[in-house]
């Protein structure tokens, strides 16, 4: 007679709040040799390429909304230099 344990009917589920952040990709406007690219974090593919910072903000924007997750507009020089949040922020923020 076998007496132990199996855990193959037991799964580790994340909490929900790590779930919903993990599934979601920010969006960075960066500049590349033919202008400005929307890139989505971690890919080494642009979804578009602007001819000018400010259409590239505005699809950058609009797809963070639709997702829920961070725009990150880079300067010229690649550098971060603004940033905006469209998903859950807790208001007031903790600390």
């Amino acid at each position: 007679m076998n007496v132990g344990l199996r855990y193959d009917h037991v799964r580790y589920v994340q909490p929900k709040e790590v779930r919903i952040m993990t599934s979601k990709r920010n969006q960075h406007v960066v500049p590349t040799k033919d202008g400005w690219a929307v890139r989505p974090a971690c890919s080494p593919r642009a979804t578009k390429v602007f001819g000018t910072q400010r259409e590239a903000i505005e699809r950058g924007r609009e797809i963070a909304r639709n997702q829920r997750s961070e725009l990150l507009i880079h300067g010229r020089d690649g550098r971060i230099r603004e940033k905006s949040t469209y998903g859950r922020d807790p208001y007031p923020p903790p600390g």
